[in-house]
């Protein structure tokens, strides 16, 4: 399955063009490399992903072409999710 349309089908991004969108920016990486929106996904790759400012990484349990949005969560693990530190300037 395609990269951006499993983003989508899972529920980790909302829709499959913001997917498309920034798997084409570089900002996700299969199994350690850089993905375009394009690249074949499978049970077994782990995804990291730079969304905003947290970056998620995730392994792939199982590829579906639709499911619910009850069961979509079943389609990965998680494994770290991380948020980027609140830079701000005190004056």
């Amino acid at each position: 399955m395609r990269l951006d349309k499993f983003l989508k089908v899972s529920r980790i991004i909302k829709r499959r063009t913001i997917a498309k969108k920034i798997a084409d920016q570089g900002r996700i990486l299969v199994n350690g490399k850089e993905a375009k929106s394009s690249t074949k996904v499978a049970p077994g790759d782990e995804l990291t992903i730079k969304f905003g400012n947290k970056t998620t990484v995730l392994k792939i349990d199982q590829v579906e072409e639709t499911t619910k949005k009850a069961d979509a969560a079943d389609l990965y693990t998680l494994i770290k999710e991380e948020y980027a530190e609140d830079f701000s300037l005190d004056d």
